[in-house]
């Protein structure tokens, strides 16, 4: 019997300290993510900075993106044809693709990519920075370090997100009718009239909208990550790591609620067009 309590009270200690050791990294990130937006408000990042992350933020990317979407579009159709064509409805295939692409698929998979591929370089260059202490060095130069480092990282996500993920749809959206018009004779007309009918300016302009924040907490997490790297090379590469594992969680959990939030605006100042909503 005092076995069994005393492996209760040390599985509830663990389980507070891993509780308290959350709630202070999330206090953390939190002070991190407000001085961020401050130096944003308060000051320019300088024009080196600013494009240099620019061009390493979208110009770098734009081909994994346009490689994502597109066969994302193409695994749509496959995987929705032999349902669609059991139910004769194969001319509203580009509904569903189109829709799905452009309200949740491409927004959602081009954070995802960004989280890979900039996040995690972000956050290995920032600890590796950390490490060889040229962020103390900025410091003592009189350097704000969140406003030379990480502000134009930030800037360049949130503006340049919104524009990879109309690349991600257009490329989702042609992968998608390629394979359904050439591969499997839908009537062409008949697919982008459906398409037309059912996709909307909304379902665009949500999926730009939740790309924004997407690209926000993708910075943010990823320079927190790096600014508080442990020595080593163990720890640059355990920040990459954490890096892209929380901001692909954060894209998910954020995914979720904005598409409730934006689900709900949508119905209740259009409730006639509710029922066409996908979640």
């Amino acid at each position: 019997m005092a076995t069994v309590e005393r492996n209760t009270l040390g599985f509830l200690a663990a389980l507070g300290a891993w509780f308290t050791g959350v709630l202070e990294v999330l206090g953390d990130w939190s002070v991190f993510a407000a001085r961020t937006l401050g130096w944003s408000i308060r000051r320019r990042p300088s024009h080196g900075t600013f494009v240099s992350s620019c061009y390493f933020v979208g110009v770098r990317s734009v081909g994994v993106i346009m490689i994502t979407g597109a066969f994302i579009g193409m695994v749509l159709a496959v995987q929705a044809y032999n349902q669609f064509h059991r139910l004769g409805l194969t001319t509203r295939l580009g509904s569903l693709i189109n829709v799905s692409v452009v309200r949740e698929l491409g927004p959602v998979l081009a954070a995802t990519m960004l989280a890979g591929r900039v996040g995690s370089s972000m956050a290995a260059e920032l600890a590796t920075m950390r490490v060889t202490e040229q962020i103390d060095a900025l410091a003592c130069l009189g350097a704000n370090p969140i406003h030379y480092l990480v502000v134009p990282r930030f800037l360049a996500c949130v503006l340049l997100i919104p524009v990879l993920t109309v690349i991600a749809d257009f490329t989702g959206v042609m992968g998608g009718a390629f394979l359904a018009i050439h591969v499997y004779n839908i009537e062409a007309f008949h697919y982008w009239e459906h398409s037309q009918n059912f996709v909307n300016v909304w379902d665009l302009n949500s999926g730009l909208f939740k790309s924004v924040f997407f690209g926000a907490v993708i910075a943010l997490i990823s320079c927190h990550r790096g600014f508080n790297s442990k020595p080593g090379a163990e720890g640059v590469g355990r920040a990459a790591t954490e890096a892209f594992v929380a901001s692909f969680i954060a894209i998910l959990v954020l995914d979720f609620f904005l598409a409730m939030f934006l689900n709900t605006l949508y119905e209740r100042y259009w409730p006639q067009a509710g029922h066409r909503m996908l979640g």
